[in-house]
């Protein structure tokens, strides 16, 4: 069943049974206000950024086949493409609540944000990677939202793009920082992500397969540890900083170094054996990343 799609933000408030958006780009929405009955189980695709921060939801997300719970202050974030699919609990006690910001790309046209706002990774994080806010983040970003809802409420004017916008980024900016937070207050969930790669990386470079698959790719790796790739880009970063395709780097130049150091194999086999097709191309890259040829290595080593 192809998922529904969702073109503009008037037909998500068609959608949703909610009142026409008093802007045609950008809208802010209460969770308290949707109808009940539009949350039954559906998959969706929007054409346009979503930010929510929601409470009580009491809904479970899927994303790939493992479902989440969320219950608490939280914040996700989707990029206009994304497939959701949302299971409701209609057992449920308490109401959903939240504010959901809604920014449909033509809004960011001929602006610097259009090209910025793609260099906020979270836009692709997965949905059991939603950043986990403390009551003072969650009111500050409420706070930010309520602006650009009475910013889209009152009379347009030749600045009132320009407020919404300046909002927006703002409100990007904080989230960007209160990730960074979780990243590091996350500390004995993100040091086991730490140890499961280190894990993936050995068992990958011990593995006979690198002869025809070559380095692991980024998102291999962050498929292996059911983590989206920029999410574990992001985490790594911030942790040790290193990207993945770092890590994975330094894995490989810590192999080469152990076969030139305690094995009598030729550059060019230690290279084949690393899945390098040119041994040229593991000389060069070797080079790089220590300041010294493998040979060079070799005999310093020795």
């Amino acid at each position: 069943m192809e998922p529904y799609r969702i073109k503009t933000i008037s037909q998500f408030h068609q959608f949703m049974q909610l009142p026409s958006p008093p802007h045609p780009l950008v809208s802010v929405v209460r969770f308290e206000d949707f109808n009940r009955e539009c949350l039954a189980p559906f998959r969706r695709v929007m054409d346009f950024y979503s930010i929510a921060v929601k409470r009580n939801f009491h809904v479970k997300m899927k994303y790939g086949q493992k479902p989440y719970d969320f219950n608490e202050g939280i914040l996700f974030c989707m990029s206009p493409g994304q497939v959701l699919r949302v299971e409701t609990d209609h057992h449920q006690e308490s109401s959903p609540a939240g504010w959901n910001l809604l920014i449909h790309p033509d809004l960011l046209w001929h602006r610097p944000l259009a090209k910025t706002i793609k260099k906020y990774a979270y836009f692709d994080y997965a949905v059991n990677e939603a950043l986990f806010l403390s009551p003072k983040e969650e009111a500050l970003l409420i706070e930010i939202m309520q602006r650009i809802d009475e910013e889209c409420r009152a009379n347009i004017d030749q600045f009132s793009q320009d407020v919404i916008i300046a909002q927006i980024e703002l409100l990007l900016t904080y989230t960007e920082r209160f990730y960074h937070r979780q990243f590091l207050t996350r500390k004995i969930d993100n040091h086991q992500v730490l140890d499961r790669l280190e894990q993936v990386l050995s068992a990958y470079f011990s593995d006979e397969a690198l002869l025809e698959k070559g380095l692991p790719t980024v998102t291999y790796v962050a498929e292996q540890l059911h983590i989206s790739p920029n999410y574990l880009s992001g985490l790594l970063k911030i942790l040790t900083g290193q990207s993945t395709q770092q890590h994975i780097h330094e894995k490989m130049i810590e192999k080469a170094k152990e076969q030139l150091s305690t094995t009598t194999l030729s550059v060019s086999e230690i290279a084949y054996c690393l899945g390098f097709e040119h041994p040229q191309s593991f000389s060069k890259f070797f080079k790089a990343k220590t300041a010294l040829s493998p040979l060079e290595f070799r005999q310093a080593f020795n």
